[in-house]
Formats: structure tokens, sequence, C-alpha cells
């Protein structure tokens, strides 16, 4: 099975349908599947529902999904840095779900799992625990998580090899396993394709398993923000 495919375009041929529900690795502007997010831009998919820790900035990331009124819902740990995000939740465009980030990630890992749901303590007594199935264990109070399955998984990572096998590049991990882990199909952008058995198997962060597609591709490296002091007088 040849997972390798020459651009963007042709690794999400056949995948993308209005409505669908789409996985996005990344935290902040650090492993953002960029050139799979440009792709869906290009293929005009609407009314689609992201489950992704953030959504970028107004200019990339998902944020230019959300110039362009594609995405309908997102689940989601942060909103900050994305006015055009703001904008569309104040004034009832966008729905959003928001979920503490330990929990979207175990929803995200049950869910490649296999798993249904999980009891966690994390929101109970708060908003996040509203019309949540309660349970109490040995005393303590826990809300009922489902997990996140979806139609897709996009992400990023630093090295792939032909079979899926990935390696990311130190905090550019985040979020990307457990979002490529519970989608139906997994689609991955990476740096460099290498051939099977030029990856130490102790390295490996995500086996091939999980992986259906592959592209490579040039990034761009942002920084999200920079912060400077000015040079001491000697």
């Amino acid at each position: 099975m040849n997972k390798v495919y020459g651009s963007a375009a042709e690794a999400l041929d056949g995948l993308l349908f209005d409505g669908m529900f789409i996985a996005a690795g990344g935290f902040g502007l650090c492993g953002i599947p960029e050139l799979l997010l440009q792709s869906i831009k290009d293929a005009g998919t609407k009314d689609l529902t992201f489950a992704s820790n953030n959504a970028g900035v107004d200019d990339f990331g998902i944020g230019i999904l959300l110039q362009t009124k594609q995405v309908k819902k997102m689940i989601s740990s942060y909103v900050g840095e994305n006015a055009e995000f703001m904008r569309q939740y104040l004034s009832g465009e966008l729905e959003l779900e928001f979920n503490p980030q330990g929990t979207l990630a175990e929803r995200m890992r049950s869910a490649g799992c296999g798993i249904p749901g999980f009891y966690t303590k994390t929101g109970v007594g708060t908003q996040i625990a509203e019309g949540k199935e309660h349970k109490d264990f040995n005393g303590e109070t826990y809300i009922l998580e489902t997990g996140l399955f979806a139609d897709l998984s996009i992400v990023k990572a630093w090295k792939a090899d032909t079979t899926g096998n990935l390696v990311f590049n130190k905090t550019a991990r985040n979020f990307n396993p457990p979002a490529a882990m519970c989608g139906k199909v997994c689609v991955v952008e990476v740096e460099e394709i290498v051939q099977p058995g030029e990856l130490d198997p102790d390295k490996i962060h995500l086996p091939g398993v999980y992986v259906h597609r592959i592209i490579q591709g040039e990034h761009e490296k942002r920084i999200e923000k920079v912060t400077t002091r000015k040079r001491e007088q000697a």
C-alpha cells in the first residue's frame, strides 16, 4: 500500500465532504498542518467541525478557514490570538465547545484506542460539567467525557518513513499524536520522508498503523510572539 502522495490536494482527494469532523494537531503556531489546511481552504469544504487545541491566528492555521467561513464549530481549549474567531463566536456565527487541554488530548487518544468514554474530575462544578453524566467513585465526583471520533485527522510531523512511522520535533509533537489516532483516515505532512529501517525504532513517536497518507513539503516556521530587550550599555 503506497502511503506517499505528491501534494496536499492529492492526499486529501476523495476524503473531504461538507459537514465533516476534522481533528487537527498543533499548539499555538507550533506543529500546525499548514499545507493540508490550505488545501482544505482551496477545496472550499464547508460546515466543518474542528477538534484542535486552538484555531491558529487570523492568517495562519485554522484561522484561514475562519476567514472564509468554512468552520461551523470548534472543539478547543484556547481561543486567544485570533480576532476573527472572537468576532464570529461573540456574534453567534461560530459554535464553540470548550475543553480543558488534558481532557481534549485524552478525548482524542481514547477514540484512537477505541474507548468511547472516560470519567475525569477535571471540570466538576464548572460550566464544563453542565449536561454531562456525574458519577461518584470512592467519595469523589467525576464527569463523563466522550471520545472524539473524527472523520479525518490532519497532523504535522518532522520525519516519516514510507510506511507511516512518525517522528516529531520536540514540542511540535504536542497534540499531533492523539489527533492522528482519532481519525478514520489520518493524513500527515512532514519535512522529510525516509525509507523503512532508517528511523531508530526506539525513537518513533507514532507507529505507521495510524497513518494512511503522507506528503512532504516546505513549511513556514513562525514565532508566535517575539520578545526582545534592548542591549545593555557596555
